[in-house]
């Protein structure tokens, strides 16, 4: 017979899985164990920043989620740039076709920085990948365009804040 503590906790379980389970229902449907585990894991040592790329990733519209997590070019990582060596890492350019790498370099001084604004640089970022260095509808210039597609998403930039 299971004791009142147990009945208890595992009706609380059960009430937030099926919480979960309603809330990214269409995800879940299309992605049962959809993760970004693998794009959070280089930030393992910045724990701040980590939960700020993965605060964006989450926030994203589900298109856009999808379109990252489909496509195997797609990657984020931590600046690794050491004064006087220079960077260890290599990625092919991204290219007019949409072809080349889609790799999304974030520095851990975003760590520092206001929360509002190290999740506008993030977001910002993942434009650029989303669009694939590109225009976004009228907007040619990809860091006009970048901006205005974060602002899209709700990460909005201040200047002077």
């Amino acid at each position: 017979m299971l004791s009142d503590h147990t009945r208890w906790s595992r009706e609380r379980m059960s009430e937030t899985i099926s919480r979960f389970e309603r809330t990214h229902e269409n995800t879940l449907r299309e992605y049962p164990l959809m993760t970004f585990a693998a794009y959070i894991e280089p930030f393992a040592s910045h724990p701040v920043l980590q939960r700020r790329v993965l605060h964006v990733l989450e926030s994203l519209p589900d298109e856009v989620q999808r379109d990252f997590l489909d496509d195997p070019r797609f990657r984020v990582e931590i600046d690794n740039y050491i004064p006087g060596v220079g960077w260890s890492f290599w990625m092919p350019p991204p290219g007019v076709d949409g072809q080349g790498s889609r790799c999304v370099i974030l520095r851990s001084k975003l760590a520092e920085a206001s929360e509002s604004f190290a999740h506008y640089v993030i977001a910002h970022e993942f434009a650029h990948a989303f669009l694939r260095n590109g225009g976004w509808g009228e907007i040619t210039d990809i860091e006009q365009a970048a901006d205005a597609l974060a602002a899209s998403w709700g990460f909005v930039h201040y200047p002077n804040r």
